[in-house]
């Protein structure tokens, strides 16, 4: 960290992305990755055939049970980041 920077804390950022591959048969998959900025650190890796947001509003709210509420959340304009589950879960939580 620079000098004279701010401390960061855990929980002020985390980060999530998507990843995605596919299965020799072709079959398709996706992971969601969740990272604390600040320490940094893995917080949750979920990999399936289907990642809705509404699965991705429930492993947040997983870690969020767990861990404690984030400052802030950033991610990309995926589709699974834009819906209206992920929008109603950023008010419900005010992250």
């Amino acid at each position: 960290m620079p000098r004279g920077a701010p401390a960061r804390r855990p929980n002020e950022r985390w980060s999530l992305d998507f990843l995605s591959d596919q299965f020799t048969d072709g079959r398709r998959f996706g992971i969601l990755t969740i990272v604390d900025d600040c320490t940094p650190e893995w917080l949750g890796l979920l990999a399936d055939t289907s990642l809705s947001g509404l699965r991705v509003a429930r492993e947040l709210d997983r870690i969020i049970a767990k861990r404690g509420r984030p400052t802030t959340i950033v991610s990309d304009n995926g589709s699974e980041f834009i819906s209206n589950v992920i929008l109603a879960f950023a008010d419900a939580t005010q992250v």
